[in-house]
This record gives structure tokens, sequence and C-alpha cells, in this order.
């Protein structure tokens, strides 16, 4: 029965006999995402098996998906019964998935036929990108315009380039208007809605597509690119002073700005420093010229040391601040410095006369050393000289014994 109705589809088409319930439906969608197509049909079709197809219908192939058989690993078919629409889903589309397609209804004789026309485009967006420069600490709001004829339709926002995911991933929408950093306001009478950011940091840089949400078709989308520098100053400058002075700070300003108030605080980030003005009476500030002004610190202290920003712009736009880099320096007095010399002299003398006491000790004991050893040696000597005074007398027997008169008297300890 199926392929009679091809064959009769195709007879059809030839004789541009095919009845058709309204004009071609015409479908966008992205390379590797997924689309919906959507077919109407007339009252008393509702229990009739409903279907898509593709090319000519010429063959059991080019039936993609039934109401009979309503799930593929590819498409998915739905009916609404009482809206009278069925609903076809094709998944992980592919460029060769362009082309024409029917939609159908299965009746007796001639079936119910509406052309689809479906049309991928790659899942990156748009030909047009707005470009917004800031800096990190900054807030931003991001303008994303539409037509009035989705005044009600669901705003969103996402990071990246990828439309067919955009809504899933979406850092905010209509319906939630508040998340973190960001927040989402619609001005329907404006037709635009607004995102802002706060607390920029490098990492927010990228794209963003603004999205508006469709029932029927293709969602719509416009693109940003958005760039967040290094929060940086026209003027950044470094200034040593001394502790218990008076220190001048300088800050330039745009002739403009004459009338605005003007400023120094302190802090690492300009987005969180404190008002030296407000809060320090050491602190003067004074108008130099028409486009400087100078801040007077009568006594500066050593935790005055540190970061300061200094403008007349409290909106911290670049090229109305000035960053200073303060470092508070110790000076020693004269006397100060006499006193510490000539414990430096001391030192080294002590140290001098400390090396010379021990040196002395050295020598004495060897000294001490030198005289026990000519003690020994004495003693030795002694000794020595009772065995000479025994032999001595010795031979004064035998000279007597010779008649050889020998006087002891006259002989010597050295003798």
């Amino acid at each position: 029965m199926r392929r009679l109705q091809n064959l009769l589809f195709t007879f059809c088409i030839a004789l541009r006999c095919v009845t058709s319930a309204v004009g071609v439906i015409h479908v966008t969608g992205n390379v590797g995402s997924a689309v919906n197509v959507s077919c109407s049909y007339d009252q008393g079709y509702e229990s009739y098996e409903k279907y898509l197809c593709k090319n000519d219908c010429g063959s059991n192939d080019d039936v993609l998906i039934t109401t009979s058989n309503p799930v593929t690993s590819k498409y998915r078919i739905h009916d609404d019964k009482t809206a009278r629409i069925f609903t076809t889903s094709i998944s992980d589309l592919r460029s060769v998935d362009t082309g024409k397609y029917w939609c159908g209804v299965t009746r007796t004789g001639k079936d119910i036929y509406t052309e689809v026309e479906l049309k991928l485009v790659k899942d990156h967006c748009c030909d047009t990108v707005t470009k917004i420069l800031n800096y990190q600490g900054y807030s931003e709001s991001i303008s994303c315009p539409y037509e009035h004829q989705y005044q009600n339709s669901l705003k969103y926002i996402c990071r990246g380039n990828r439309p067919s995911t955009c809504l899933q991933q979406a850092l905010i929408t209509s319906d939630n208007k508040e998340n973190g950093r960001f927040r989402l306001d619609d001005d329907k009478m404006l037709k635009k809605f607004t995102v802002n950011i706060t607390s920029l940091s490098q990492e927010d840089s990228g794209y963003y597509l603004c999205g508006v949400r469709r029932n029927f078709a293709h969602n719509v989308f416009s693109a940003v690119l958005l760039e967040v520098e290094e929060f940086c100053c026209v003027k950044s400058t470094k200034i040593n002073g001394t502790v218990g002075h008076p220190l001048t700070l300088q800050c330039p300003y745009p002739s403009q700005h004459r009338d605005n108030r003007k400023f120094l605080c302190k802090g690492d980030q300009h987005n969180s420093c404190t008002d030296m003005l407000k809060n320090q009476s050491r602190f003067t500030l004074q108008d130099a010229s028409s486009s400087t002004f100078i801040v007077i610190i009568s006594k500066l202290e050593a935790a005055d040391a540190g970061t300061y920003w200094c403008g007349s712009d409290s909106q911290w736009r670049v090229g109305n601040y000035t960053k200073i880099q303060l470092s508070a320096l110790y000076v020693i007095p004269p006397v100060l410095l006499l006193i510490c010399i000539l414990v430096l002299v001391y030192k080294y003398r002590h140290s001098r006369i400390e090396e010379a006491v021990l040196s002395l000790r050295r020598n004495a004991s060897r000294k001490k050393s030198s005289k026990k050893v000519i003690g020994a040696a004495q003693s030795e000597i002694y000794k020595n000289q009772g065995v000479v005074t025994s032999n001595d007398q010795s031979t004064s027997n035998v000279y007597e014994e010779v008649d050889v008169e020998v006087h002891y008297e006259n002989l010597t300890a050295s003798e």
C-alpha cells in the first residue's frame, strides 16, 4: 500500500497535482545541532498517520519517520492532536540534510503534503559583530535590540558563538533576570534588552550571543565581542618621601574637569581604595593650575607608604587619573650617625685588643713550657756533675800512687 502511494505521489508531483495544506515551510538549522519541523493539518485528520519524507518520497528510503514508529536515532515525531500540529525533530544535522522535505498525512487516495525547505548554516553567528572595550574592575552594559514582534519572547545571553547550544548554556534569561554579576533588563518600549556585567575581569573577554527565542523558527541572534584589558593608567609614577617630613603629590587632570571634584585614594585596586582627603587631616588638596592639583602631606608616616590613585573623574575613565607608588624612607640625624660611627670604631678596636690579649696569653704559655724544659735539662746536668766528681776522685788516687801531686780544691764544677 505504501509503495503504491509513493508511486502515486511521484506521478502527482510530475503533474503538479499534490494537495498542499499550506505554502512552503522554510526551516533553518545549524550544522551539528537539531531542528524542529512543524506542520499543521485540518480538522478530521487527528487519527490519521503522519510522516516526514525527503526528496520526492518515491521510495521507502525517502520516508524518514512516521507516527506509527515515532522514534529513531536521528528523528522523532510527535502529533499534537489538540493543536492539530505534528512536529518532527531532526538531530545531529549534517550538510547532507539540507534540501526539500514533505510533511505527509496518510489518507485514502492522495495523501496531503506540505513542502518543507531545510537550509543549514554553520554553527556560528553572526555576519555583524559589535565590539566593546572595557577594563578590569569596571561594569559593562551589553545592549541587544530586537524587532517589535518579539516583545513577549524569551530573551537570553550566552558566552561563545554557537547558536545551537546558546539557550541551554545561557548565563541569564528574561525569566531569571539576576545571576551573580549578570543582570538582564528588557525595555519593550525601546525594543531592546540590556545585560549588565559587574566587576569585569580579563576572563570575561570573548564572544557573547544575544538571543531571542522563536517558537516555530530559528532563534534570532546578535553577536558581541567583549575585550577586557588590564586596568592601567595614563600616567604612573614612583615617589620617595622622608618619614617625619612634608611631601607634595602632583596630579594632572583634563582642563574640562576644572570644576569636577578631585580625589586621592589609597589601595592596591582603584575600585576599593580609601579616600584620603576625607579620612586624613594630614592630607590637604590645593589647585596648582588649570590642569594640575597637588596634595600636601604635612608629616609623612611610615604607614603612608603604598599605592595611591588621584584624578578628577569619578567614573574612572582612562586618561583622567594617575597611579602613584609612594615609598616612605627614614633619614638618620648627624648626631645619631656620629654615635653609630663611634660604636663601630669601638667594636673594631675592642676586637683588636682581644686578639692582642689572646696572643700574649699564647706567648706566656709557650714561655712557661720552655722553663719546664730548661729545668729538666738543668737537673740532668747536676746528675752528670756527680758522676764526674766520683771519677775525679778515683783519678786522684791514681795520681797519688804515682807521686803526682793534684790539688782538688782548684777543680771547678765546669771542669
